[in-house]
């Protein structure tokens, strides 16, 4: 397959890589990744700001900006919604359950450490190199958003940033729907032990419908005949249930422990993630969004570098044992076939320039016209109707209002990108 041409040369795609190639010397020398990240980051925005007074699409970013706030609402609530479901799968077969149930066989990372025998010891350093992690495809992507100040991709960056967040939210959705569905285990059976603090013994839900016939066919033969739980449950101790108020309905969801604070949040902050497996890879489905919205969007030769950074994180998730094989795999086809189904939030690259080319094929003959007649008037009504009028409309600049809104856009755009820096830096 043919990579489209990057629109306006290749500086978003040497900016990109450049950011990458700058943080992994935080791993070959912290020194100089010092001084020249920040240095980077610096040149990048002041090269940006001075971009703004020329930038001619405030009206289109204007009517993306609705669609824009409510994605990133709806991801909201999404995320949300996951960091519960993390914390019951978690929490509802109890810690003993974690500790002593093995992880499933992978044959993925059987091929890997086939390969580890088998490739030179350079290639397998590549491999195992931690290149690029989750802030790093966030990055790219708020540098591509920003790259619309430049015309390197299609206006508006709003309108990009929407479909990005949307498509996002429904991809954590899906997954979180598919991994409370079926609990598996960890590929890292000692994490739950290390970073939560919920009971050893399980919920009393998983007491009556799982604990009796987890393991003895027989039990599961005679289950599956009488469809009802028959057996009597064991006697465990009941769990502690803190006064959360109107909250309290999800004391049995996220059964918290008194040294984990007070509130259903700030339990939930202290979360850092899931330990049993969560399929498919939240990870992988960033880095294949960010790839796919740039290869969409901007193309070139830097988007299949991007797609082999993207392969590099899926081995590397399989490597580390962060996931199941299953999970990479499953994220990857997922990220693409949502991308494709939201195509309709922001227009793909030359679209509109298609339309308006369809516009001016239809009404060539009356431009063709008019032009003999030298009739001005009617030449710049004919390319009004198709968004290419007489220069005299663009001269007259954005109102006040216009530039008010293009400053709370750029500051705040700033702002998620510092953040985002400093919440997703470890990765």
């Amino acid at each position: 397959m043919r990579l489209p041409t990057a629109r306006n040369g290749g500086g978003l795609g040497l900016a990109a890589i450049s950011y990458v190639l700058i943080d992994y010397l935080r791993h070959l020398s912290p020194t100089w990744h010092a001084r020249l990240q920040p240095a980077l980051w610096t040149v990048l925005a002041l090269i940006a700001l001075s971009r703004v007074p020329f930038y001619r699409h405030w009206s289109a970013e204007f009517r993306a900006a609705i669609p824009f706030v409510a994605s990133m609402i709806f991801m909201l609530f999404t995320l949300l919604f996951e960091a519960l479901a993390v914390r019951f799968v978690t929490a509802v077969l109890g810690l003993d359950w974690h500790s002593d149930t093995p992880p499933l066989p992978d044959t993925g990372q059987w091929l890997l450490l086939a390969l580890n025998e088998k490739l030179p010891g350079t290639i397998v350093e590549i491999l195992r190199a931690r290149i690029i992690g989750l802030h790093h495809y966030l990055m790219l992507f708020m540098m591509l958003a920003f790259s619309v100040l430049f015309d390197s991709v299609e206006a508006p960056g709003l309108g990009l940033g929407a479909r990005y967040m949307f498509t996002m939210a429904i991809g954590r959705l899906l997954r979180t729907i598919t991994f409370v569905s079926t609990i598996l285990p960890s590929a890292r059976p000692w994490c739950a032990s290390t970073r939560y603090n919920v009971p050893t013994y399980p919920h009393h839900w998983a007491q009556k419908y799982y604990v009796p016939y987890a393991s003895d066919a027989d039990a599961i033969r005679q289950i599956l005949r009488q469809d009802i739980a028959y057996a009597d449950t064991e006697d465990y101790p009941g769990d502690y249930r803190p006064d959360w108020g109107s909250m309290s309905f999800l004391i049995d969801f996220l059964r918290p422990n008194g040294s984990e604070g007070s509130t259903w949040y700030s339990l939930l902050k202290k979360a850092e993630g899931g330990c049993n497996d969560l399929i498919y890879s939240g990870h992988m489905l960033v880095s294949v969004l960010t790839a796919m919205a740039w290869m969409e969007a901007y193309g070139g030769y830097s988007s299949a570098v991007i797609w082999l950074l993207v392969f590099h994180s899926a081995q590397r998730e399989i490597r580390e044992r962060h996931h199941y094989s299953v999970d990479c795999v499953v994220a990857i086809y997922v990220g693409i076939l949502i991308w494709k189904m939201t195509g309709f939030i922001w227009p793909p690259k030359n679209k509109l320039r298609l339309k308006r080319l369809a516009k001016l094929e239809k009404i060539q003959g009356r431009l063709v016209q008019a032009a003999k007649d030298s009739d001005i008037d009617k030449v710049n009504e004919l390319l009004r109707e198709v968004g290419l009028g007489s220069q005299e409309s663009k001269s007259q600049g954005p109102s006040r209002a216009m530039w008010l809104f293009a400053g709370v856009i750029i500051f705040s755009a700033f702002t998620v990108v510092i953040l985002a820096f400093t919440w997703t830096s470890g990765g």
